[in-house]
């Protein structure tokens, strides 16, 4: 290899390519996401009292469909809420071991509400790619419940109607966290060689057992997510369907 004449510029840095996108997310798509049922809820839904949520399910596109995720308030004490799955959906996208999920949300300004991004299958293989409770301003929640760890991350950055981009790499040996570019948690656990599961986007409303239900007057709540690809080492002929 030829070296440099003294003087010569260096030769550039080359930061390595980032996996290709495998999945990018289009919330109006049938094809892509289910709205408005998920196995994560008893019976598929349309409630989950036990979990201390009000959320009642509702297929309305207007709830969902654009990215934006709403919650309003029902005479019965249930809030119809969005939320979307590829679970069941015609494409069957599933995100896999060693998958990077990169997301850029809104976070909701309303004490009472309960955003997500996270992931299931068959009764269990949840990984919370965040949470976020407004009465908690600069906290996001990571939770790993296939090997049991989570973490709290705290940042100024961090706050209701805030901007935040988001990035979890699902390692074998270790899931990680990034928020806005910046190394937040990583677990040491990892969810093993094998593990796939489905994708869920969805606004939760508290039920006031962990954290404060909505104030009576509150009667609407919004949280945004602008963009959702997954990145994925070596693409297959399984990319866009898992069996």
């Amino acid at each position: 290899m030829e070296k440099p004449a003294p003087g010569d510029p260096l030769p550039a840095h080359r930061s390595p390519s980032p996996p290709p996108v495998v999945f990018a997310a289009d919330f109006t798509s049938a094809r892509q996401w289910v709205a408005g049922r998920s196995w994560a809820y008893p019976g598929g839904g349309p409630v989950n009292p036990g979990d201390d949520k009000l959320d009642h399910l509702v297929s309305d596109a207007s709830y969902s469909r654009s990215g934006v995720f709403r919650a309003t308030r029902r005479r019965d004490g249930y809030w119809d809420t969005g939320l979307l799955t590829t679970e069941g959906s015609e494409e069957a996208f599933t995100v896999r071991s060693g998958d990077v999920l990169e997301a850029r949300v809104r976070l909701p300004r309303e004490v009472g509400a309960w955003p997500a991004i996270w992931t299931w299958r068959d009764g269990d293989q949840e990984i919370d790619v965040f949470e976020y409770h407004p009465e908690h301003p600069d906290l996001l929640e990571f939770g790993n419940h296939v090997r049991g760890t989570g973490h709290y991350f705290r940042d100024t950055a961090i706050g209701p109607g805030a901007w935040v981009d988001l990035r979890t790499e699902f390692g074998a040996r270790s899931v990680d966290w990034s928020v806005n570019g910046v190394r937040a948690f990583a677990d040491g656990r990892g969810v093993g060689q094998g593990w796939h599961a489905c994708l869920i986007v969805n606004l939760s409303v508290s039920a006031g057992r962990y954290h404060p239900a909505p104030a009576p007057g509150t009667t609407e709540m919004t949280y945004e997510v602008s963009s959702l690809v997954v990145r994925r080492h070596g693409r297959s002929d399984l990319d866009h369907k898992d069996h």
